[in-house]
């Protein structure tokens, strides 16, 4: 079975009315965190299965939210954190190539590369417009092992 799956980071309180519509397409949600209330988690996990770490302005979300995750989808491996730079001390003793997929967020930057084999994926911001940025989200199509990626880029006017 193929799962389409998508990917958002640092919403940041807004769920902006693209970011809705494809959620509501979707058969698992990715979080990278930066929710910055409940109410966004919970508008989220009601429409999908959510999987979903704690990014550094979800305070409100402390006991629901761990830091990292690794689950499974299809016969994908995920690992999934807020910041990259905590990525390789929170998979230990595990080490990037235990996975296919490496979800990240916090720059509110766009990132997509294999790196020795592991999709690196930071779907970028889609929330709140910060540091002078675009806002982005991603979609992943997984079919057992394989793994596609496309770049959703919403439109500067996207309120």
């Amino acid at each position: 079975m193929t799962a389409k799956v998508l990917v958002l980071s640092d919403t940041h309180g807004l769920l902006r009315p693209a970011v809705l519509k494809a959620a509501t397409l979707a058969d698992y949600i990715l979080h990278a965190g930066d929710f910055d209330d409940e109410s966004t988690y919970d508008a989220l996990e009601a429409l999908a299965p959510l999987a979903a770490v704690r990014g550094n302005n979800d305070w409100s979300l402390e006991r629901r939210l761990r830091d990292s995750r690794a689950f499974t989808i299809e016969e994908v491996r995920f690992f999934m954190v807020h910041n990259r730079a905590d990525a390789l001390r929170e998979m230990r003793p595990r080490s990037p190539k235990d996975f296919d997929v490496v979800v990240f967020g916090h720059s509110h930057r766009y990132y997509e590369e294999r790196e020795d084999g592991v999709l690196w994926l930071n779907p970028g911001s889609c929330g709140r417009r910060r540091f002078g940025g675009s806002l982005s989200f991603a979609w992943l199509t997984v079919d057992g092992k394989d793994v596609t990626v496309e770049r959703v880029d919403l439109p500067p006017g996207e309120r």
